[in-house]
């Protein structure tokens, strides 16, 4: 008789409970289903409130796991600069060295300069296209492993290079395997370095950049020497064992934290998979970016300085070349730049770290000089004057290496450090444009006029341009650094210009809303208690309570 006056709803109450102890993580639809087909909406509200508190306190320790982790300034943090500067080595010192094979790769192929600078020029754009996909990835599983697996790609590539039988087969393994290399470790090696520094991070970027100077000044008589001896396929098969260094590199990437964690809203509405999908993919990659003037601003300049940067170094051997010099002679003059370029990105770093100029500032300074050496270039070397290419390189070089790290300390000065890390490859991205037909544009042009003058003045006339350009950012002419403005909001609907809408809320808002469904859960198991002792509720004692229309709108207006 006892038996019979047990209430069987809750029974079901409690062997749902038991099915949510066993499974926290999601709401089954069967037990849902279930819960409908018995006409038990309370459970269903159960479930939904014992989901919520099990996310909730999941969230809690994602976010004290996830705590951001002050920049030591030092430390470990010159390990991980010795790691960038054999990267910066190994990836753009490489590539600026690379016209001592491009003068082997003409003669054997038979192919003109146009074609033969396709293979630098696709590598470097691949390198800036994919780096977005080297950011996010980042951003999932940290530097660490994204470095050395790019450290594979980029010495497997090499090495494939090797027994490449047409300019096609280059354009495939030294363009794009050895580039999606580069893309995965240039990048995150960068960021790694810009978290382990604030007060010292221009001289800290300037050290680790200094890689790409010593190994121009190292790189350029070795593989002229490599070449001779070994021919350029055991050049290449040398240059892909030294790649794989990257790999060691990237295992000294020690995180200062765990891998970005990309919080959304819990709503009372759930989401399509297909907009969740779109919304985490826009978080790791910084889409909301795309709607920042000054930073859209900046990556036009840097990719103007970007279609010029790379063409001396394909094109100064062989113009020395064609003006009457000997190959060692030519290739001392990229070690000469190469020399002078390690002085300027020290000296450059530790002028920004003063913070008497503003980096911008100093930024606009070089590019203008770089640009302005690059019309001299070709002018300093007719009649075989060699000791005035020679003077011209120097200048050039020690301009061009002062840029260099000043190019992405900027970026956090721009659009701040939370997106820092999207923004640099984004930035890449963009600039990957300028990489790509910089170089087959001055080979364009040296084909048609049969000399590379027309090829050095359109380089410097991109260089002035991208500083013109680069005049017109917002505060420009300020002489303090305004408050870098964030992209991301922190409100409860945020709606960028690029149309896409992000829902945030804050925590005391998810505190409200979890209270809330709280209430509802033990209104609900105190409905149920009455029902069974069949109790007649009186106005104002405890046992009343809101009907479930209420208790809903109250729970799901609470952030509202």
């Amino acid at each position: 008789m006892y038996i019979s006056k047990i209430n069987p709803k809750l029974i079901f109450l409690n062997v749902t409970e038991f099915y949510f102890i066993i499974s926290t993580d999601s709401l089954s639809s069967l037990g849902v289903l279930a819960c409908m087909l018995a006409g038990w909406p309370s459970s269903i509200k159960h479930l939904q409130s014992k989901e919520v508190m099990a996310k909730h306190e999941e969230k809690q320790q994602r976010q004290q796991s996830c705590q951001a982790v002050g920049a030591p300034d030092g430390g470990w943090g010159w390990v991980v600069v010795g790691a960038l500067f054999m990267i910066s080595a190994l990836v753009f010192g490489l590539l600026r060295s690379l016209g001592v094979f491009f003068v082997e790769f003409v003669q054997y192929f038979e192919e003109s300069a146009q074609a033969v600078s396709w293979i630098t020029s696709i590598g470097v754009a691949v390198q800036q296209l994919l780096s977005p996909i080297g950011t996010a990835a980042c951003n999932a599983y940290g530097a660490r492993p994204v470095i050395m697996l790019g450290g594979f790609l980029s010495g497997l590539g090499l090495i494939l290079a090797s027994q490449a039988t047409t300019l096609t087969h280059l354009y495939l393994t030294m363009g794009i395997i050895s580039g999606s290399g580069w893309a995965l470790v240039f990048t995150p090696g960068v960021a790694s370095v810009m978290q382990y520094f604030t007060v010292r991070r221009s001289l800290a970027m300037g050290l680790g950049f200094t890689g790409v100077g010593l190994s121009s000044f190292a790189f350029s008589p070795l593989f002229q020497y490599l070449v001779q001896t070994y021919t350029w396929r055991g050049a290449l098969l040398i240059l892909g064992a030294l790649s794989l260094n990257m790999v060691a590199c990237g295992a000294l990437i020690r995180p200062l934290g765990p891998p970005k964690v990309v919080e959304r809203a819990e709503s009372s509405s759930k989401s399509s998979g297909c907009g969740s999908f779109f919304s985490r993919v826009c978080d790791y990659f910084e889409l909301s970016l795309l709607s920042h003037r000054g930073f859209l601003t900046y990556c036009l300049a840097v990719t103007f300085f970007n279609a010029g940067y790379f063409i001396p170094y394909v094109h100064l051997v062989a113009h020395s070349r064609l003006v009457g010099f000997s190959e060692y002679q030519a290739a001392f003059v990229i070690s000469a730049t190469g020399m002078t370029d390690i002085l300027g990105r020290v000296i450059s770093g530790w002028a920004s770290d003063l913070q008497r100029i503003r980096t911008v500032h100093l930024l606009t300074t070089w590019t203008g000089l770089v640009g302005v050496f690059l019309l001299l270039l070709p002018l300093c070397s007719l009649g075989g004057n060699y000791v005035g290419l020679l003077a011209v390189s120097l200048a050039y070089g020690f301009c061009a290496g002062a840029l260099t790290p000043l190019v992405f300390a900027v970026v956090p000065q721009i659009v701040g450090m939370e997106c820092m890390l999207g923004a640099l490859g984004l930035l890449q991205l963009i600039e990957s444009v300028g990489g790509l037909l910089g170089a087959p544009f001055s080979g364009w042009l040296r084909d048609l006029t049969g000399n590379y003058t027309s090829s050095f003045v359109v380089a410097g006339g991109f260089l002035i341009l991208g500083t013109l350009i680069t005049a017109t950012l917002p505060h420009f002419f300020s002489c303090t650094n305004p408050p870098p403005p964030s992209p991301k909001k922190k409100a409860k609907n945020e709606c960028t210009e690029d149309g896409l809408l992000k829902q945030t809320f804050s925590a005391d808002c998810e505190h409200e809303k979890l209270h809330a469904l709280e209430d509802v859960r033990y209104s609900d198991r105190d409905s149920e208690k009455a029902s069974y002792h069949n109790h007649t509720t009186e106005p104002g004692s405890e046992a009343e309570h809101v009907p479930l229309t209420a208790d809903r709108t109250e729970a799901e207006g609470a952030c509202v």
